[in-house]
């Protein structure tokens, strides 16, 4: 028997590495899901500023772009989100590929600190696992190291007084005690390093075991450029904290609810208001007029992120009113009938605000992807605004 799992042992150990095809295709799939809109690293290619989604918020937020003074205040008072992503460099070392996939088709809200999460792209199976293989294309997992005698309540303390829990959260156990961070950091990187920190309870599904010690130990030589910094820990410390992120039980984490829909508003709900309020402040960005953004009107209008152009302008009355493409290229209004599902009998529009709320909440709908892509679904009071309009007759 020992001779028998030996000899699987050596054929698994000999197996090839995944097909140099399968990291190209992964290539070909992140250029065609323009994954460097928002993300550096990893090769990707620079966009171009017209494309730079991230790119352009960070530097309307510092000032730098140019736009005259009026324009540029104007735009820093609403910008909140997407200022600052994580980057891709070195995910290749740390990560698990399976996870990588895995995220890639069903993304969670990982990052406590982010508004904004991975948005939900029409990537299926096998695209993901091939994205995967290119930005994870080695996947061998190591041995067991034999100094690996770690204790996870030590672990626990070592997270609670090197000032973890300034930045992270690790939600399914008793919140860790906060503590001054024992380096210094000024206040933008402080913040930086908020907005990015994941919740420690995914990083059992993470990262690989040994890569997760050598991040702890110094992060910033696993990952130039990182925002978590190196805070002295020995090797014992470090495999005493993986212990206890790999290791600790994990509670149940409070469900996120749906939230209930508002009735119907009786006063009158016009056009403007409604565009005011909601389309032209919220949606624009994504469906917008082309001829005012170099010919891109976002992924919305003119297509982008893997998305085929739709076609929904949401500049004004009559842009809305002529609707958007399906499927087959066949223009048809926002306002039809859902067929089937949790929403059948629902006008399209309304369905997709309302589908975002359900993914937040850790679910999906089939066929509906919910709007605003990858950003906090619109209140129940903005919907309830909508939904009020469009049962009153869209009025103008």
């Amino acid at each position: 028997m020992n001779a028998l799992v030996t000899a699987l042992a050596l054929i698994l150990a000999a197996a090839p590495d995944p097909p140099a095809d399968a990291a190209k295709g992964g290539a070909a799939l992140v250029e065609r899901f323009e994954c460097n809109r928002c993300h550096e690293g990893a090769g990707l290619a620079k966009p171009a500023p017209d494309k730079a989604c991230v790119g352009c918020h960070a530097a309307i937020e510092s000032g730098s772009f140019e736009a005259p003074p009026d324009v540029l205040k104007r735009w820093q008072d609403h910008i909140i989100d997407l200022t600052a992503v994580p980057s891709l460099d070195a995910i290749g070392k740390r990560l698990r590929r399976d996870w990588v996939a895995g995220f890639l088709q069903k993304p969670h809200d990982l990052r406590p600190g982010m508004r904004a999460t991975m948005p939900r792209f029409a990537i299926d199976k096998a695209q993901a696992e091939a994205i995967a293989t290119w930005l994870v294309p080695d996947d061998k997992t190591p041995g067991e190291d034999e100094r690996w005698l770690a204790w996870p309540s030590r672990g626990r303390r070592v997270l609670e007084t090197r000032g973890c829990a300034t930045c992270h959260q690790m939600s399914g156990v008793q919140p860790l005690m906060i503590s001054p961070v024992p380096v210094e950091l000024d206040k933008a990187a402080l913040e930086l390093g908020v907005m990015l920190a994941p919740d420690l309870r995914f990083v059992r599904d993470r990262f690989r075991r040994e890569a997760l010690v050598a991040w702890l130990i110094d992060p910033p030589a696993q990952k130039p450029g990182t925002a978590m910094p190196k805070l002295g820990l020995s090797r014992a410390e470090a495999e005493d904290v993986a212990a206890y992120l790999l290791e600790t039980p994990l509670g149940p984490v409070e469900p996120v609810a749906v939230p209930a829909r508002l009735p119907v508003l009786e006063r009158r709900v016009g056009f403007q208001e409604v565009s005011d309020r909601v389309f032209r402040r919220i949606c624009w960005h994504c469906h917008s007029e082309a001829d005012l953004a170099l010919g891109d009107g976002g992924p919305g209008n003119t297509g982008g992120f893997g998305f085929a152009p739709r076609g929904v302008n949401l500049r004004d009355y009559a842009s809305i009113m002529a609707g958007g493409l399906d499927d087959e290229g066949q223009r048809k209004s926002l306002f039809r009938k859902v067929e089937g599902g949790p929403f059948d009998g629902m006008p399209k529009l309304l369905a997709h605000l309302l589908a975002r709320q359900v993914e937040e909440a850790g679910g999906e709908v089939d066929q509906i992807r919910g709007m605003p892509l990858g950003l906090p679904s619109m209140t129940p009071e903005e919907i309830q605004l909508v939904e009020s309009w469009v049962a009153q007759g869209r009025p103008e």
